[in-house]
C-alpha cells in the first residue's frame, strides 16, 4: 500500500512540488520509480531529450515496465524533427503539475536538465517567439560550430551556459535573438509560482564508475541501430543528432570512428556533461544531498 503523503493542513497552505535532480547516471530513475510508489506519486520528466519519441536507448527513457510500475508525464511529446523550445515545455509541465495538483496536492520532478527545473521552480518566463523555420534551415546549414560561435558575439551569456555542442539551445537562442533583436539572457523574467519546493539531489561517490557502465550499456541496448533508424527518418542533420551517444553512433555509421572510439568519447562527453550538472545544481538550487544507504527513507523523510 501507498505510505500517506504529505498532508496539506488547509485550504491556505501551498501546493507542494518536489524535484529530485542530479547528473545523468545518479540514480534519479530507479530512486523516483520507489518514491513514487510509496507515496502515490507522477513522474513528471525533466529531461530535454526523452521528451521525443523514438530517443529511447541513448536518453536511457523509462522502459515500459518501469512506466507500468508508476505513471510518468512529459515523455514522447514530440517527434525529433518538432523540438520543443523552453516557453513551450514550461507550458506543458505547468499543466501537468496543476494536474497533478489537483489529484494529490503534491508534483513530483525527475530529470537532470537544470534549465527546465530552474525555469519552473523559480518561474522563469522566457519569451514568446514561436519558431522560425527559416532561420533554423539557416543555422543548421552553418553548423554547430559556427552557431555557437555567433551566440558567443550576439548572447555571451547564453553561449556561457549553453553547451557547444547542443544544437537545438543554441539555435534557439539565436532564433530569439534575430527575431527580436535582444539576447535571450536579456528578456528572461521571474515570477516564482506559488508552490511549496522540496529539492532533493543525487550524487554518489562512484558516478564516473555508473557512467562508464551506462555507457557500455547503451551500446548494447541499441544505441546504433536507433541511431541509423532516426538517420532514415529524420537526416543525418537533425540537431538532436549532433547529441551525446547519438552523434558518436552516428559517426561510427559513417565509418568516422569505430566502436570502442565512440563508446571512448561517449563517455567521455557524458563525464564532462554530468560535472557541468552538478555545478549547476549546487549553484542554482538548494537542494537536500542524499547519500548513502537507505535513499528512499532519507527521501520520504524530506518530504514531510
Amino acid at each position: 500500500m501507498p505510505r500517506p503523503a504529505p498532508e496539506i493542513h488547509g485550504p491556505d497552505e501551498l501546493p507542494l512540488v518536489i524535484a529530485l535532480m542530479g547528473a545523468t547516471a545518479s540514480g534519479k530513475t530507479a530512486l523516483a520509480i520507489e518514491l513514487a510508489q510509496a507515496l502515490d506519486l507522477t513522474v513528471l520528466s525533466m529531461d530535454s531529450r526523452q521528451l521525443y519519441r523514438q530517443m529511447d536507448v541513448g536518453t536511457a527513457k523509462p522502459t515500459a515496465a518501469q512506466r507500468r510500475q508508476v505513471r510518468h508525464e512529459l515523455l514522447d511529446l514530440r517527434d525529433p524533427d518538432q523540438p520543443i523550445n523552453l516557453q513551450e515545455f514550461v507550458l506543458l509541465a505547468q499543466a501537468a503539475i496543476a494536474t497533478e495538483h489537483r489529484r494529490r496536492g503534491i508534483a513530483f520532478l525527475v530529470g537532470g536538465t537544470g534549465l527546465y527545473l530552474k525555469a519552473l521552480l523559480a518561474g522563469l518566463q522566457p519569451p514568446a517567439v514561436p519558431p522560425q523555420p527559416q532561420l533554423r534551415q539557416q543555422f543548421t546549414a552553418l553548423g554547430q560550430s559556427h552557431c555557437h560561435r555567433l551566440l558567443a558575439l550576439a548572447d555571451p551569456e547564453a553561449a556561457a551556459r549553453i553547451m557547444p555542442l547542443d544544437a537545438v539551445r543554441t539555435q534557439r537562442a539565436l532564433e530569439v535573438a534575430y527575431a527580436t533583436g535582444r539576447p535571450l539572457s536579456q528578456q528572461q523574467r521571474r515570477n516564482p509560482p506559488p508552490w511549496r519546493v522540496i529539492e532533493l539531489a543525487l550524487d554518489p561517490p562512484d558516478l564516473a564508475q555508473r557512467i562508464g557502465s551506462r555507457t557500455q550499456q547503451l551500446y548494447a541496448d541499441g544505441l546504433v541501430a536507433e541511431t541509423e533508424s532516426l538517420i532514415e527518418r529524420y537526416g543525418s542533420g537533425c540537431p538532436l543528432l549532433q547529441t551525446i551517444g547519438y552523434d558518436e553512433a552516428r559517426r561510427l555509421l559513417l565509418g568516422e570512428l569505430d566502436r570502442p572510439t565512440a563508446i571512448s568519447i561517449s563517455e567521455r562527453r557524458t563525464r564532462q556533461f554530468a560535472k557541468r550538472q552538478r555545478t549547476w545544481f549546487r549553484r542554482q538550487h538548494r537542494p537536500l544531498w542524499l547519500e548513502g544507504a537507505d535513499l528512499l527513507q532519507k527521501a520520504v523523510l524530506a518530504t514531510r
